[in-house]
């Protein structure tokens, strides 16, 4: 899906945005499997409107590099963001714009099914995540 055309990208959220429940829920749920004194480096890959990204910079003390293919996502973003450790990033998955081993953790939601190369990207994470990183 091309999020650039039209109005998709102004209309993104109204359909699928989270209630501030669920969203704490996830970060429970994330934090018990992802220490955040391990944190202080977040790739969101595939932000979007940057639903998850300000949570993640939130919730980790972190800085979080926000990646995007689509240049009107990353400006919906960008609207809404109150965060300053959050870094938009007109970028994709298969070339990764930052140092190898660099990275505490990669995140990903609801992007794989529009990856064009899921291996290339999963090298690229690979890539960029320090040895103790997490996915």
């Amino acid at each position: 899906m091309d999020y650039d055309q039209g109005d998709i990208a102004a209309r993104y959220d109204t359909g699928r945005g989270y209630s501030a429940d669920v969203l704490r829920q996830w970060l429970e749920a994330l934090s018990d499997r992802v220490p955040k004194s391990e944190i202080s480096l977040i790739l969101d890959l595939g932000c979007g409107t940057g639903r998850y990204s300000q949570a993640l910079a939130g919730h980790f003390s972190a800085k979080v590099l926000a990646l995007d293919p689509s240049q009107q996502m990353l400006d919906q973003a960008r609207r809404k963001a109150g965060d300053s450790r959050v870094t938009y990033v007109h970028a994709s998955g298969d070339a990764l714009p930052t140092e190898s081993g660099t990275v505490d953790m990669v995140f990903m939601s609801m992007v794989a099914h529009h990856l064009p190369d899921l291996s290339v990207t999963a090298q690229e994470s690979h890539r960029v995540l320090r040895d103790s990183g997490h996915l």
